[in-house]
């Protein structure tokens, strides 16, 4: 059940709403607003009510997120009804209210302006948008796509990639598996305005981007093809749902982005997960979430590695083969300079000082898509690594990254 509060807007964030330059087709403003806002008690009234709740009905100052696109602007003073389940769970990347209505600027909403489509079709969020897919269908599209399991590869992939093809187009498809606005992600935002990213889609239950798409299928296609993008990375937004379990994560998403770049004729790329950080086990090294997505594959694929000294996987022999099927390769990574870039650079709270192994292997995935953009495309040698060169493994979580 939705866990909602009345609350009332202490402070909402004017920088929040500040216009700012980006790449061409990039939205004017920002679509996302930071609210403070304190719950109000039962017994109580909100501002503007008949009577103000009394300090002893209202909470402590907790943060609030507003999308601009569903709900509209926000001020201080306005009555609010938030959901409130994600921060009295204590989630991470979650952990903060979220507007669901506002009550005091109206509940009208505004021009649907011709949008056909719903997004978050019969839930109470539903809304209309235009989709992208209105094109005639050209296939194969022959252009590499990389797979991201977390939002937190995005800079260091797109950055990579500009640095190994300078002036190429790279744009974003924006998956389900993390956060599903599009508005919510500076990541995006500081890779627009850089000039990083060409273009930002929302596909299936994700929504907010500067173009909305059914389907990853119908977002891939139009990018390299109506804006031509030459390549495009795919994957969720902030923060990811899981459980410690094999299947139950957000990154399963990156099998199913995997599978729709193959059935596109993309060269389809992998971006490992891997981490020398991470206090869980499972995600030290190579993590299980790209494992597991590299084991179930059912066509290989490219996965690029930082170069550096490599450790044993424990693989059984049919597991082995299954790995390496896939075209695996290495690639020099400049970690000081995509610390110095200034775009940002964060994975579950770690920086690059906390975390060099995870920020590498998004390095390597970077280069390894412009790579594959300069490689012609009869050139598609999928499973070339030797097996006993897999066995040797991954790059140690302690190898001495080069730039």
């Amino acid at each position: 059940m939705l866990k909602l509060r009345r609350a009332v807007v202490v402070e909402a964030d004017p920088s929040e709403l500040a216009g700012h330059a980006s790449g061409p087709g990039a939205r004017s403003e920002r679509l996302e607003q930071h609210l403070r806002i304190e719950l109000v008690g039962a017994g109580g009234r909100a501002a503007g009510g008949a009577s103000a709740a009394s300090a002893a009905d209202r909470s402590v100052v907790r943060p609030a997120i507003a999308d601009l696109a569903l709900v509209g602007r926000a001020e201080a003073g306005d009555e609010v009804i938030v959901n409130v389940q994600a921060l009295d769970l204590g989630l991470g990347s979650g952990g903060c209210d979220i507007v669901h209505a506002n009550l005091t600027r109206g509940l009208a909403g505004g021009d649907a302006g011709g949008a056909r489509v719903m997004k978050l079709n019969y839930t109470s969020l539903q809304h209309a948008v235009a989709p992208v897919e209105d094109e005639r269908l050209r296939l194969p599209l022959r252009r590499p796509v990389a797979v991201l399991a977390l939002h937190g590869q995005l800079a260091a992939v797109t950055w990579a990639f500009a640095q190994a093809a300078p002036g190429a187009r790279l744009g974003y498809v924006q998956t389900e598996g993390g956060a599903l606005p599009g508005s919510h992600s500076q990541t995006v935002r500081a890779l627009r305005e850089r000039g990083l990213l060409a273009g930002h889609l929302t596909a299936g239950a994700a929504f907010g981007g500067e173009r909305e798409a059914i389907t990853t299928a119908g977002a891939l296609h139009h990018g390299l093809r109506a804006p031509g993008w030459d390549a495009a990375v795919c994957g969720p937004g902030p923060g990811i749902v899981g459980s410690s379990s094999a299947l139950g994560h957000g990154g399963m998403q990156a099998l199913d982005s995997a599978h729709v770049a193959l059935a596109l004729g993309c060269r389809t790329l992998v971006v490992a997960r891997m981490s020398s950080g991470d206090e869980r086990e499972r995600h030290r090294g190579i993590s299980h979430h790209t494992l597991t997505v590299l084991d179930l594959l059912l066509e290989p694929v490219t996965v690029a590695l930082p170069a550096g000294p490599r450790t044993p996987l424990p693989l059984d022999a049919e597991r082995s083969a299954r790995f390496t099927r896939h075209d695996w390769r290495t690639a020099q990574v400049d970690l000081p300079g995509f610390a110095a870039c200034g775009v940002p650079a964060a994975t579950m709270g770690r920086g690059l000082t906390e975390d060099p192994l995870f920020f590498a292997a998004a390095l390597a995935g970077g280069a390894a898509l412009a790579e594959a953009l300069a490689r012609p495309a009869d050139d598609e040698r999928t499973g070339r690594a030797h097996d006993e060169e897999l066995q040797e493994g991954a790059p140690a979580p302690e190898a001495k990254l080069q730039g």
